[in-house]
């Protein structure tokens, strides 16, 4: 029986697939390159440079008119939320139900806090 061999010229799925990631590279180094060069030769914007006049006016007003902006922080999700508004309201019973279970748990520490110190100072 012989045994058969590849042929060098045949390449693997992974070998095909490091050559292409290569010449991606090279690619990509090529256009970083180009666009660095460009960057470094390209002329200086008149933006960067100076505002423009309606800049100027805007920065101006915003700095004496900082104090009658009013930023509403506790927004009430049930009465400004528009988004749902044609949803029902979801039940709350398992976050009441959670509430009463914590409550009834910090009751009961409490309690047990004070018996402690009570049978401990010996008032």
């Amino acid at each position: 029986m012989a045994m058969f061999r590849r042929s060098p010229r045949s390449t693997s799925p992974l070998h095909r697939r490091q050559e292409e990631i290569a010449r991606r590279e090279a690619e990509l180094r090529e256009k970083v390159e180009k666009l660095g060069r460009m960057v470094a030769n390209g002329p200086e914007s008149k933006e960067k440079t100076s505002p423009t006049p309606g800049e100027e006016r805007r920065t101006r007003d915003n700095t004496g008119d900082q104090q009658f902006h009013v930023s509403v922080a506790l927004h009430d999700k049930r009465y400004f939320d528009q988004s749902g508004s044609a949803r029902r309201p979801r039940s709350l019973r398992k976050e009441r139900r959670e509430g009463r279970m914590v409550f009834l748990l910090l009751a009961a520490t409490l309690a047990a806090a004070v018996i402690w110190l009570m049978s401990h100072l010996h008032f």
